[in-house]
């Protein structure tokens, strides 16, 4: 069963995405956050192995966190923007998704991540600048 953090900082944003992952009862949200600062406090757990990660956040750039997120978890951008897209993947994302998400898209990407190989050291990936 995944465990899931939500870094998301639009509160309306975050929201939909609780109400769409309620539609997955397989997945567990273990903690959310709106800002850089507490997103870096949450990637520290032990306890998760998915995080939904927005691109822009109060205080930075999802991308600072890439580093900070656990290796054998997987990351499932959600973003407004499309523009980020060929970075996230070459960083291994799971997927990504455009808001407002579609319900089939979230379906697609859980999808993924059961038929995905494991994540170890994924994550760990160093960005270009």
């Amino acid at each position: 069963m995944p465990q899931a953090l939500l870094i998301e900082d639009e509160t309306t944003a975050r929201a939909d995405l609780r109400a769409k992952l309620a539609a997955h009862p397989d997945v567990t949200i273990v903690a959310e956050a709106a800002t850089l600062r507490s997103a870096r406090v949450l990637l520290a757990r032990p306890d998760y192995d998915l995080v939904f990660l927005d691109i822009q956040l109060i205080g930075g750039n999802a991308f600072d966190l890439v580093p900070d997120v656990r290796p054998e978890a997987r990351i499932v951008f959600v973003t407004a923007y499309d523009t980020h897209a060929l970075r996230a993947f070459e960083i291994n994302a799971l997927d990504y998704l455009l808001k407002p998400v579609a319900p089939a898209r979230l379906a697609e990407a859980l999808r993924r991540l059961s038929t995905a190989p494991a994540a170890a050291g994924e994550a760990a990936v160093e960005l270009p600048p």
